[in-house]
């Protein structure tokens, strides 16, 4: 009998042994795995934080044996005042800053793996004020614009939502301006500036000083008329949301931040809410200038690996293969945006920064 009890004892043993060495396995093959990953540091904008933090992310890395960590700071911020000697590649989002980050540090390597034009988040009634006083057209394809040329022509006369004939929607007294961000600090509102500045330089991208001084009159009263600013885009597109159309009826954001909500269906995108494309618009070019040969392969996974494209496109950005992001997106967005500009080099737009923000 005692017999019989130790060799069942025995063969529980044996049969626990061998459980815990089948099942702890995956456990421990995925510490080796974390072990052997090689971490990679840089700086990006911080509208792109969400998706380097994701989880799915941060497995697609993973799986190329790179952990990628991140801090976040304002393109123009990153092109002139980081430190970028403790990282491996800097990520601003728009190209003028990534060229002032090349110059200096005597590199022509980039990546453009993902872009966003500039768009404004608004409300059906608000479009429906607009068309009727010829801001708001059809673009070219199944998708309406804001005009910025009969739209300055407003803000220039101080035209308020109460002044606009048969405005019973939105008889607010204040004037008809798309809510931005801080120019000193955020680079959607850089990119506002370039268009802007384009359509009042006769739609011609500003390139003199003459230009600069000709135009800054214009420009200026669009930021200045405002108010206080956020230094976030994700502050105007987070009072969109939330107040409403009381506070934001008209805010300049990525196209990308509105149809990440639209895909996550999550119910923040309500169903007055709409997204109105500028004419002409500019690409918010997200472009990763290497640092290292460790940034340089972030840089070449972005716009190569299948799987971060792909995931790329769940957040709303424009991939470099437009397949993907048509195959994502669907019909929530046009495939194509033909009036689109390009914006002026960063020192011209760094000098109309500086005068916009003085």
């Amino acid at each position: 009998m005692k017999r019989r009890l130790s060799i069942g004892l025995a063969v529980v043993l044996v049969v626990a042994v061998v459980a815990v060495v089948v099942w702890g396995r995956p456990d421990d093959a995925e510490g080796g795995a974390r072990g052997e990953l090689t971490t990679v540091r840089g700086v990006i904008g911080s509208e792109k934080l969400a998706f380097f933090t994701d989880r799915r992310v941060v497995d697609a890395f993973a799986a190329h044996g790179l952990e990628v960590e991140v801090d976040t700071a304002g393109s123009r911020q990153l092109a002139t005042s980081v430190d970028l000697g403790k990282y491996e590649f800097a990520f601003p989002s728009s190209s003028p800053a990534a060229q002032r980050i090349q110059r200096d540090r005597k590199t022509t390597a980039a990546h453009t793996p993902f872009q966003s034009p500039m768009a404004v988040a608004t409300f059906e009634p608000i479009v429906t004020l607009l068309e009727a006083a010829g801001v708001v057209k059809k673009g070219a394809g199944d998708y309406r614009v804001l005009d910025v040329a009969a739209y300055l022509a407003l803000a220039e006369a101080g035209t308020r939502w109460d002044q606009l004939p048969g405005n019973t929607a939105y008889p607010a007294r204040k004037n008809v301006l798309v809510t931005t961000t801080n120019p000193a600090e955020s680079n959607s509102a850089a990119m506002y500036l370039s268009i802007v500045s384009f359509v009042a330089n006769g739609n011609t991208v500003v390139g003199t000083p003459e230009q600069e001084a000709a135009v800054l009159p214009a420009v200026t009263r669009l930021f200045r008329d405002q108010g206080y600013t956020q230094n976030s885009t994700e502050g105007p597109f987070e009072d969109y949301l939330a107040a409403g159309i009381g506070k934001t009826p008209l805010a300049l954001i990525y196209e990308s931040q509105y149809l990440d909500r639209v895909l996550r269906a999550d119910g923040s995108i309500r169903g007055d809410m709409r997204l109105l494309y500028l004419a002409p618009t500019v690409y918010s070019k997200h472009t990763l200038v290497p640092l290292s040969d460790k940034g340089d392969q972030v840089g070449r996974l972005l716009s190569t690996d299948p799987e971060l494209t792909r995931l790329a496109a769940t957040f709303g950005f424009r991939t470099s293969d437009p397949r993907v992001f048509a195959d994502v997106v669907g019909d929530k967005a046009p495939v194509d945006l033909v009036d689109a500009v390009e914006p002026p080099s960063f020192e011209t737009l760094e000098r109309l920064l500086d005068a916009v923000t003085a």
